[in-house]
């Protein structure tokens, strides 16, 4: 064991990162989720061939929409530093990380959901419709119950994508395994703490994967 992996073992640096990672992970996907699912559903039931059709919302949201899913997360994290202080009173750390997180990954989840509604089956939304189901029972009762494997699917697949992005923490003095990685293992020449961060972010990856699709799996009517 090198000089420089005690250190961190000692002052307990590892296991404050993988704490920091899960933290940033899970709360930001949560605050994204708040934001991304209304958003999906508002831009399916207003597609041309949605409950509601409304164009022009439609557009106008696809467009916004689409042009924070192309800025990538680096560019996205220098822009909105102005934006995080507004909202937590900082440019740097975790809190100003999560702001950055769910800017980025909002978007993201709202086209997943966009994605998991529009695979209901049309048959089950007509029958509803022709019961003089109201819009918003068609939404909680009929649209989000019968999608709700593959937004759970949707949602390990955002947990991942955001943990990646917590590896760039270190731009805006965040922390996390990514931050630990690149100034210790990195900037300091110790290529071992590089590969051990790596192994722990795959770890846990496999976690949020297997607790997952294990949800998914017990909630399967099908698969009973």
């Amino acid at each position: 064991m090198t000089d420089a992996l005690t250190k961190l073992l000692e002052n307990n640096i590892l296991q404050l990162g993988i704490w920091e990672t899960i933290y940033m992970t899970l709360i930001s996907t949560l605050i994204a989720y708040l934001i991304g699912l209304p958003l999906g559903v508002i831009l399916t039931i207003t597609d041309k061939d949605g409950i509601r059709p409304i164009p022009w919302l439609n557009k106008t949201l696809g467009i916004i929409v689409n042009i924070f899913r192309s800025i990538p997360f680096i560019v996205l994290m220098v822009a909105f530093l102005p934006l995080s202080k507004l909202l937590v009173g900082k440019s740097y750390g975790n809190e100003a990380m999560i702001v950055m997180l769910v800017i980025a990954a909002a978007p993201y989840i709202a086209r997943m959901v966009e994605s998991s509604i529009k695979e209901v089956g049309a048959g089950i939304i007509e029958a509803a419709q022709s019961m003089g189901t109201p819009t918003l029972q068609i939404i909680t009762k009929v649209l989000l119950p019968e999608a709700k494997i593959s937004l759970i699917v949707g949602a390990v697949i955002s947990s991942v994508t955001v943990l990646s992005y917590t590896a760039m923490g270190a731009t805006i003095s965040a922390g996390g395994l990514g931050s630990i990685a690149i100034i210790w293992g990195h900037q300091r020449s110790n290529p071992e703490i590089t590969w051990i961060c790596v192994a722990l972010i795959i770890l846990i990856v496999q976690v949020i994967q297997e607790v997952g699709m294990r949800l998914a799996r017990k909630l399967d009517k099908r698969a009973k």
